[in-house]
């Protein structure tokens, strides 16, 4: 259960999406690998929902979703379930694994994922995320765990954006 929002704080879904603006604007993965094609749907404490229209830019040489697209999204995703438990710096990662079940997909299909902040303490976050392909078959299952201790101490309230941050429009 989330507890009540601060005075100035965002909405969970407009603080994830504002944390996914900066990793965009500031990153140079995520504008390069997921452009315009990736979306937050929504998001709650500890818990979001994300998309994915697949472009030739996300696939292998057989023509199918990336291994490596989807460890990139396992790395944001996870991000993102931090951020959605209220910190707009979202750690460093320490551990990432993917376990591929079946093709997630083709160009023109969408891949939906839920990354779930399954734990977070004062030194680390543990998170998993869940990938369905357009058949709404698990293609995918990742976890990430990151070292947020920095990243704790620097957020005075949850889900209120530091002055110069990127928020997101609604």
């Amino acid at each position: 259960m989330m507890p009540a929002l601060p005075k100035g704080a965002l909405s969970p879904t407009k603080f994830v999406r504002s944390v996914l603006k900066s990793f965009t604007a500031e990153s140079g993965l995520e504008p390069r690998l997921l452009g315009n094609n990736f979306r937050v749907n929504s998001a709650t404490h500890g818990k979001v929902d994300f998309e994915l229209d697949i472009t030739k830019d996300h696939t292998n040489r057989l023509g199918t979703l990336h291994g490596g697209t989807i460890a990139s999204l396992v790395d944001l995703g996870g991000s993102l379930a931090v951020a959605s438990t209220g910190l707009y710096a979202t750690g460093v990662s320490t551990d990432l694994n993917v376990t591929y079940l079946s093709s997630g997909g083709k160009v023109g299909d969408k891949l939906t994922g839920t990354a779930v902040c399954d734990r977070i303490g004062k030194t680390l976050a543990y998170t998993s995320v869940t990938f369905r392909n357009q058949k709404d078959e698990v293609s995918a299952l990742g976890r990430h765990t990151k070292f947020v201790t920095l990243a704790a101490k620097a957020q005075e309230e949850p889900f209120v954006p530091p002055k110069d941050a990127f928020i997101a429009e609604d």
